[in-house]
């Protein structure tokens, strides 16, 4: 459930309900044993804090007791995360819809290590949006448009346009030249999970569940060329992994074909995947809304 106690840094606070059946309890018993992974020092610490908080908002003191249903919101302690040094760009904004530019590296939402350094977190942040929601996600690889929501009572319409693919999506990409690749063309696979668990794959005779079309742009003098993507299906790492099965994998792409250590990132070699447009129907007031990034590969 969305919360609507105050952002922290940008943060919003995080949820977690005491459980059915659950017997009366102090909350730091609670949170120590719901959450094994962070230590019951840590927990009396935020609570001597005052980042453990009631459903009103109010902070709970050390020795507070909780029993089932009870809502209890929390704050996360955030570690010092490594400053992205690249800057988002808002292209449209309106009561309803923000459209931003994003640059390369910055996840869209919350994940991992990353925190203050999402799209997300810094657009609150900045521009003071508690309400802000991301409608869709491109990988934090990638750069390109990003839609969100602002209105969440015309939140529902948006969001229902991309289930029934009424939102078109056009994506360009810089890969090897293949001159025997018959293109344009469509390529239909079923995508899968691969090995390791953050990565993949195609799965042979198997039902397509995945579709995106391709085109060529542009012959680089270098090997390489631009290419037009269209994805009319939107599985995970889609267009990384349908061009790598093509034999053309995208640039400095640090999971296919092979795993790379970005423990070390090296910020002048960006993945060239790039969200160029967005293109639908407005389902408030009908007009066609048509965006373009103001970015290049």
């Amino acid at each position: 459930m969305r919360s609507t106690l105050p952002d922290r840094d940008g943060v919003g606070a995080s949820h977690v309900q005491v459980p059915a059946g659950t017997p009366a309890t102090a909350a730091l018993a609670f949170l120590a044993a719901h959450f094994p992974s962070v230590s019951r020092q840590t927990w009396g610490a935020r609570f001597e804090r005052g980042l453990i908080l009631s459903a009103n908002g109010a902070p709970l003191a050390v020795d507070a007791r909780v029993t089932a249903g009870d809502d209890l919101y929390y704050y996360r302690e955030l570690a010092t995360e490594p400053r992205i040094p690249f800057a988002a760009e808002v292209i449209w904004r309106d009561e309803h819809l923000l459209i931003v530019d994003k640059p390369h590296f910055l996840p869209v939402i919350p994940a991992g290590r990353w925190v203050r350094e999402s799209l997300l977190v810094r657009l609150r942040h900045a521009l003071g949006l508690v309400d802000l929601v991301p409608l869709h996600r491109i990988d934090r690889h990638t750069a390109g448009l990003v839609a969100f929501s602002l209105d969440p009572e015309t939140r529902a319409a948006y969001q229902a346009l991309f289930p029934r693919r009424e939102v078109t999506k056009v994506y360009e990409a810089v890969a090897p030249l293949r001159a025997d690749l018959a293109l344009p063309c469509v390529r239909r696979s079923c995508i899968v999970r691969g090995e390791p668990f953050m990565r993949m794959q195609e799965a042979s005779d198997a039902e397509p569940n995945s579709e995106t079309r391709i085109e060529l742009i542009e012959r680089r003098g270098d090997g390489l060329a631009r290419y037009r993507l269209q994805p009319i299906t939107g599985r995970k790492h889609q267009l990384r992994v349908h061009l790598n099965a093509l034999g053309i994998p995208i640039a400095n792409d640090p999971l296919y074909p092979d795993v790379l250590d970005t423990d070390d990132e090296d910020f002048s070699a960006p993945m060239k995947l790039l969200a160029r447009r967005l293109e639908f129907v407005d389902p408030i007031d009908g007009h066609t809304r048509r965006f373009e990034s103001r970015r290049f590969l």
